[in-house]
């Protein structure tokens, strides 16, 4: 039984060294570590209602706690979400408007006046809340964005923003197209 274990803590370590080496400057794969055991696993699904929608358009069901990225043909890829607290959710319409690799986070001034804590500027790295990549949603002051709290994942936490793992906002970077449109549904 120990050999076993000697064995699979190995094989992780070899893993985790191949993953750290051919990771995203300043990505740290072990930072997500939490959300293996929380976040749902991104998968294709059977998503009836893409009819309604082009393919490359993004929708989140803030209730459901996913984004769904349409594929057509009756298909999407879903990832989970972190999502707004209560009074901070929000639905509508908008257009992805900008894509940014490690964003700088400015907090907005309602945010500060909340949290006076919370520094005025934040380079963009692993300890930014806005995590690997950050999609602008208009010209509204949200984002779908990674995480350096993978454990939010599939919780309401958020002061509106979506929020996913870095390593599903990476995925979801290199997928989405500026233009696209994002639906988002209570």
């Amino acid at each position: 039984m120990l050999s076993r274990a000697l064995a699979g803590a190995i094989c992780a370590a070899g893993l985790l060294a191949t993953t750290c080496a051919n990771a995203d400057p300043g990505y740290y794969p072990m930072s997500n570590f939490m959300a293996m055991f929380s976040a749902v696993p991104r998968q294709v699904v059977s998503y009836p209602a893409s009819s309604k929608y082009e393919p490359g358009t993004v929708v989140v069901s803030t209730h459901e706690r996913r984004l769904y990225l349409i594929l057509g043909k009756g298909q999407a890829l879903r990832y989970g979400i972190g999502v707004g607290r209560d009074g901070f959710t929000w639905s509508g319409v908008s257009t992805v408007t900008d894509k940014r690799e490690w964003p700088e986070w400015n907090p907005p001034t309602e945010m500060l006046r909340r949290r006076p804590d919370l520094p005025r500027h934040m380079r963009g790295g692993p300890a930014n809340p806005l995590g690997a990549r950050a999609l602008y949603l208009g010209d509204t002051m949200y984002r779908i964005h990674g995480s350096n709290e993978p454990h939010t994942i599939g919780t309401a936490a958020t002061s509106g923003c979506i929020r996913l793992t870095n390593e599903d906002v990476i995925d979801l970077y290199n997928r989405v197209k500026i233009g696209a449109t994002v639906v988002v549904q209570r």
